[in-house]
C-alpha cells in the first residue's frame, strides 16, 4: 500500500491489543440500530487507466465533491503513484504534479487528497529526492506546487483539505532547531500562508478546513497525549477532549472532519485503548457514535451531518459505515471485497460515498456508493 498513508494522518496505527477487542459486540447491535441494508444502495467500482493489477497495486479513491467528481491516486505496475480525476460521467483523467518522482524505493509520485465543489484538487507529491511538497490543481488542469514557509529538509508539506473558496489546510515538518516538529498551515486562495501551532502542542496536525475557514485536527502534548482542536477563522483555538477519552500516552481525541456548520467528527481512545467515534456539534456537545468495545473511525461528514467511516472487527477486517443525521447506522462492504477490506474516505452532500477496497488478489479498486 501507499507509503505515506501514515503521513496523511487518517491512517494512524492501531495496536494489536486494541484491535483484538474489535467490533464483535457492535455488529450484534447493542443499542446502535445497526442495519446492513447496503443492498438499498448502488455500488460502482472503477479503476484508473494505468493502475497496476498486482498485489498491493491499484486505485485509491480519496475525495468526492457535490457534483460527484472523485479524485485520488493509483499505483502502477512499476510502483509509482499518479493522480486521477473521475468525472461524474465516469471518464477518468490522470495527472502528475510537476517534479513528482518516478522512483519506487519510497513510493514516489502524486497523491491527491481533496476536491472542492469547483473541481480544484489539493494534495502532495514526493519528488526524486523523496521530499514532500503540496500542490493545487485548478479546475482547468493547471498545477501549482508549494511548500509551507519554514519547512525543513526532512519530509515536507502535506496539503490535505481544500474548501469552496480554494483555501487549503494541512501540516508540515519544520527545520531543525526551534521549529522542529509538525505545524499546521492555512494557505489562502491567493497563496498567502499562515502557520500555526495548537496552544500547548508539541506536534500539530491540521486535517480539515470548512467553507468558513475554520480548521480542525489534533495535536500531541509532550507525553504524546492526543487532543483535538478547532481553529476558528479569527485564529482562536478551542481544545477538543471527547468525554471518556484517555489522558495518557497514545490516548486521546482526534478530529478528522468538519462540515460548513462547524460540526466535527472524529474518534477518541479511552483508558482501555478502545477506539470510539464521536460527533461534536457547534455548541460543543459530544455524541459517541458507538458502544463500548468497538473500533470506529469516522473520517468524513457532509453538510447535513451524515458521517461516513470504517470500523475494524474482531478478525481485523475493515468495513464501511454510514451514520445518518438522525443517528441511524448502516454498515456495508463493497462488492468484491469479500468482507475483508472496505475503506470509505469521503461523503458528499447527496450522501454518495467514495473510497477503495481490496479484491481476492490483494488489488485495490475505487468505489462509489450512491443512494
Amino acid at each position: 500500500m501507499t507509503t505515506l498513508l501514515l503521513a496523511a494522518a487518517k491512517f494512524r496505527r492501531i495496536t494489536p491489543c486494541r484491535r483484538s477487542l474489535a467490533l464483535c459486540l457492535a455488529v450484534c447491535g447493542l443499542g446502535l440500530g445497526l442495519s446492513s441494508n447496503a443492498r438499498a444502495a448502488t455500488f460502482t467500482t472503477f479503476d484508473a487507466p494505468g493502475a497496476g493489477t498486482g498485489n498491493g497495486q491499484g486505485t485509491f479513491a480519496a475525495s468526492i465533491n457535490p457534483a460527484g467528481a472523485i479524485t485520488g491516486y493509483y499505483l502502477d505496475a512499476n510502483g509509482v503513484f499518479h493522480g486521477f480525476l473521475r468525472a461524474p460521467d465516469g471518464s477518468v483523467t490522470t495527472f502528475d504534479a510537476p517534479g513528482a518522482g518516478a522512483g519506487t524505493d519510497l513510493r514516489q509520485g502524486t497523491f491527491p487528497k481533496s476536491i472542492n465543489p469547483a473541481g480544484a484538487i489539493t494534495g502532495y507529491y514526493i519528488d526524486v529526492g523523496n521530499l514532500i511538497h503540496g500542490f493545487l490543481r485548478s479546475p482547468d488542469g493547471a498545477l501549482t506546487t508549494f511548500d509551507a514557509p519554514g519547512v525543513g529538509a526532512f519530509l515536507g508539506t502535506f496539503a490535505l483539505s481544500i474548501n469552496s473558496a480554494g483555501a487549503i489546510a494541512g501540516y508540515y515538518f519544520g527545520a531543525l532547531g526551534a521549529s522542529l516538529g509538525t505545524h499546521g498551515f492555512l494557505r489562502t486562495p491567493d497563496g498567502v500562508f499562515t502557520t500555526f501551532d495548537a496552544p500547548g502542542g508539541q506536534q500539530t496536525f491540521a486535517l480539515a478546513i470548512n467553507d468558513a475557514g475554520a480548521v480542525a485536527g489534533y495535536f500531541d502534548e509532550s507525553h504524546l497525549h492526543h487532543r483535538g482542536f478547532l481553529r476558528e477563522p479569527d485564529g482562536i483555538f478551542i481544545t477538543l477532549d471527547a468525554p471518556g477519552a484517555g489522558a495518557t500516552f497514545n490516548l486521546g481525541t482526534f478530529a478528522w472532519a468538519m462540515n460548513a456548520a462547524g460540526t466535527i467528527s472524529g474518534d477518541f481512545v479511552d483508558a482501555n485503548e478502545v477506539e470510539h467515534g464521536f460527533v461534536r456539534d457547534r455548541r460543543g456537545a459530544f455524541t459517541t457514535l458507538d458502544s463500548p468495545a468497538t473500533f470506529t473511525f469516522p473520517v468524513s461528514m457532509n453538510p447535513a451531518g451524515a458521517v461516513a467511516g470504517y470500523y475494524i472487527d474482531a478478525s481485523f477486517m475493515y468495513h464501511g459505515f454510514l451514520r445518518g443525521p438522525g443517528g441511524a447506522l448502516t454498515v456495508f462492504d463493497a462488492p468484491g471485497s469479500r468482507g475483508v477490506f472496505t475503506f470509505p474516505l469521503s461523503i458528499n452532500p447527496a450522501g454518495a460515498i467514495t473510497g477503495y477496497y481490496t479484491d481476492a488478489n490483494g488489488v485495490f479498486h475505487g468505489f462509489l456508493r450512491s443512494r
